[in-house]
């Protein structure tokens, strides 16, 4: 199976570090047997404190991007590190590397690529480009609600959800430079245009353990 995996980027917090080993073991563990494991990490709060900084001085949006792509790929050379050999050594820096990289049969680990696409979008596009039989979410809430539950008490976990849907919910956000909490608009566009099986779920080991694995976890998002 080839499965693509976004990592928030909470996950590279120099505090959360501890939460790195699991998630080698569960990576190497699938990998093991069989999988083909493409890991996109986001940036973080690394990338989302050098932008506000720089914000303050009005340095446009597209540069305010190429910092939060640099701080991805610190983020997913951190990973690859980890990993040793079973990961391919190089960070990609395009789709068609990539594809390259995953014929060495090693566990590929990617940040962002281009101005104006976040680290979602772009896991999304690797998602649809090499037919991946499933884009993982991996993020800091466990599903898609039907407001913000870190802002409600009585908001509610949706099992499953169109990209029709996800739109009409998103379509307000703004989409600048270190603002992609959940999915972009670009990232549903993707999705909807390749079909491709979507599950949005909490960044822990045991509950992307649970996806890959195939069982009913997070939101599922549906064309």
């Amino acid at each position: 199976m080839n499965i693509v995996v976004k990592l928030s980027g909470s996950l590279f917090k120099p505090e959360n570090f501890d939460k790195l080993k699991p998630f080698k073991e569960l990576f190497e563990n699938f990998h093991d047997k069989g999988y083909h494991l493409i890991l996109v990490a986001g940036g973080g709060d690394v990338a989302r404190k050098y932008i506000e900084f720089c914000r303050k001085f009005q340095v446009n949006e597209g540069r305010l991007d190429e910092i939060g792509i640099l701080a991805s790929k610190l983020n997913a050379k951190l990973l690859a590190s980890l990993l040793q050999d079973k990961a391919y050594s190089h960070i990609p820096e395009n789709l068609k590397e990539v594809s390259l990289a995953l014929e060495s049969n090693k566990i590929v680990c990617c940040g962002g690529f281009h101005p104006g696409h976040s680290t979602n979008a772009v896991a999304a596009l690797i998602a649809e480009y090499i037919k991946a039989d499933l884009f993982i979410n991996a993020t800091d809430v466990d599903g898609i609600y039907d407001k913000d539950p870190k802002k409600y008490r009585d908001a509610k976990k949706i099992k499953e959800i169109r990209v029709q849907e996800l739109f009409k919910m998103l379509s307000e956000d703004k989409m600048i430079a270190g603002s992609y909490e959940l999915l972009d608009l670009l990232s549903l566009k993707i999705l909807e245009r390749s079909k491709l099986k979507a599950k949005v779920l909490l960044c822990e080991p045991k509950e992307v353990e649970r996806a890959l694995l195939g069982e009913d976890v997070g939101t599922l998002i549906i064309v």
